[in-house]
């Protein structure tokens, strides 16, 4: 469910470079495959009195289309294997695999495809699109800062919050938060 928001907002960053930027847009435009080594997809989870969880996916996969005539139809499409979770803990992420969060077993994607992406800025944009994860899908929205773009290779760091009772992940609340904090660094390939 975390997942959801990482490669969307990506795209919405390198749609957000005005053409007068150090990067063009004209020079970002193209597709991009999201590439997980150079990747992370981090996410926390608040807990009364302090601490919380924190965590990340080690395996998704994503693309991204930039259109430079109008950014409004660039795409965002990225799926996160929520078996891949890691908190360091390994009762935890079994935990978090279990029927009791992201029931990896019957459920084993995580998609979020764009439905729209707007520039907020010379290097950011807003991607809205809809999330699905255990069967349910609900609107979403990341927002994404361009990094920069170099020989073919473009980065983004993207953020956003998701809610995890729409998507049946509540177990834990109110003592955890209901609240998904995502932080996502991402780099795509041209090609």
């Amino acid at each position: 469910m975390f997942a959801r928001i990482l490669g969307f907002a990506a795209v919405a960053a390198c749609l957000a470079m005005p053409v007068s930027a150090a990067v063009a847009l004209g020079d970002a435009a193209g597709s991009y495959s999201i590439s997980p080594a150079t990747s992370s997809i981090r996410f926390s989870i608040g807990k009364v009195g302090g601490g919380g969880l924190n965590g990340a996916f080690a395996r998704f996969k994503g693309s991204i289309r930039i259109d430079n005539g109008d950014v409004g139809r660039s795409e965002v499409n990225f799926t996160i294997f929520p078996e891949s979770v890691g908190t360091g803990q390994g009762r935890i992420d079994a935990f978090l695999r279990s029927d009791a969060v992201f029931d990896a077993a019957n459920s084993p994607e995580i998609q979020f495809r764009s439905t729209s992406v707007t520039r907020t800025g010379d290097t950011t944009a807003l991607v809205n699109g809809r999330l699905t994860a255990r069967g349910k899908t609900f609107p979403e929205k990341f927002t994404a800062e361009l990094g920069g773009l170099k020989g073919g290779t473009i980065k983004f760091h993207v953020t956003g919050r998701v809610l995890r009772s729409r998507y049946g992940m509540d177990v834990g609340t109110p003592i955890y938060s209901n609240i998904v904090d995502f932080d996502m660094t991402l780099t795509g390939k041209r090609g």
